[in-house]
């Protein structure tokens, strides 16, 4: 039940000045290490509103790249799901400490099987463009970090159960004979709501609610007395809260109608974050290599270590990091 889940506990939020503290935060302690360990040999750091574009593009290539074209069709609570991940993970990480496009996978991947969509881990990696090896390496070795800075709040309630007992409810007790053909403009407003904070902000009802009452708008049909009469018995207070709530989620939708990446925009922060990034997390970096060596045990070691060796010379790439090696161009 949502009342009582880690989701609404831990992972709503009052409002978007909270969600911007949060990532300003973030955005300081960064920089604060970083500075500290490099002082005046330092690169520029990206700005807050800069890991935001950087967040925003990677969210739409999750759309665009990998649940669109997803083989075998990915369910939407999926991707509704890994959503939810990506967003609550970088509210206290840096894209400067975790690329988001090795984390990106990972949240879907992870999603994968939190929501019982069973893929193999080269199935999964067949549908993504690029190094699938590598992509493969990078998802094994960061689901437990992404775990661990979930707090292990895994379980997610997405808007797509109650949308459809809305629509039962709807089909039951109120006047609209075919609720059914609210469904695609139903999706459409969820699909712009992964581009905001919508999940963080509002509850799993009222996200389905809004959509159901945008849906219903973009077809004339009129579910007022539904809402007011219905399903809130004429309480005026809840009302009130309930309606302010729909407008908001509504109008947090619309910038996303027209989002299109800034391509030169996103590459300019591509680039100078290759240059201010935490080396100990880029897995093509020298340091990332030796960290991963100090985990190997026993008789793998000398193994494991002739690989990496033998690999490092063959696959040197400048400025390369495992995240370029995945193709979700902007």
């Amino acid at each position: 039940m949502f009342p009582t889940s880690t989701q609404r506990k831990h992972w709503m939020f009052k409002d978007e000045a909270e969600l911007y503290a949060l990532r300003v935060e973030t955005n300081r302690k960064y920089i604060e290490n970083y500075l500290s360990k490099f002082g005046a040999a330092a690169h520029p750091v990206l700005s807050v509103e800069e890991e935001k574009a950087l967040l925003k593009f990677y969210e739409y290539s999750m759309m665009r790249d990998i649940y669109k074209r997803f083989q075998p069709p990915m369910p939407k609570a999926v991707i509704g799901t890994a959503f939810n991940y990506f967003k609550r993970f970088y509210l206290n990480n840096s894209v400067m400490n975790y690329h988001p496009k090795e984390i990106l996978v990972t949240c879907v991947y992870l999603s994968c099987k939190v929501e019982e969509f069973n893929v193999s881990i080269s199935q999964f990696v067949s549908n993504i463009k690029g190094d699938q090896k590598k992509a493969a390496d990078v998802i094994i070795n960061n689901e437990l970090l992404l775990m661990q800075q979930l707090n292990y709040h895994l379980t997610v309630h997405n808007p797509f159960r109650p949308i459809e007992g809305f629509l039962i409810d709807i089909k039951v007790r109120s006047q609209l004979g075919d609720p059914d053909k609210l469904r695609p403009e139903i999706d459409e407003l969820i699909e712009k709501l992964y581009l905001t904070d919508g999940c963080l902000l509002y509850s799993p009802s009222q996200i389905a609610l809004a959509a159901i009452l945008h849906s219903a708008s973009k077809n004339k049909e009129n579910l007022d007395s539904y809402v007011t009469q219905i399903l809130l018995g004429g309480d005026a207070s809840r009302l009130t809260d309930l309606i302010e709530a729909v407008r908001k989620i509504r109008i947090m939708s619309k910038p996303s109608d027209v989002y299109q990446p800034n391509k030169e925009l996103i590459r300019a922060i591509e680039k100078k974050l290759e240059l201010c990034r935490n080396e100990e997390n880029n897995p093509d970096s020298q340091i990332y290599k030796e960290k991963m060596l100090e985990l190997l045990d026993g008789d793998e070691r000398p193994r494991k270590i002739a690989k990496v060796v033998r690999k490092s010379h063959v696959d040197a790439k400048p400025l390369s990091s495992a995240a370029s090696d995945l193709d979700l161009s902007p």
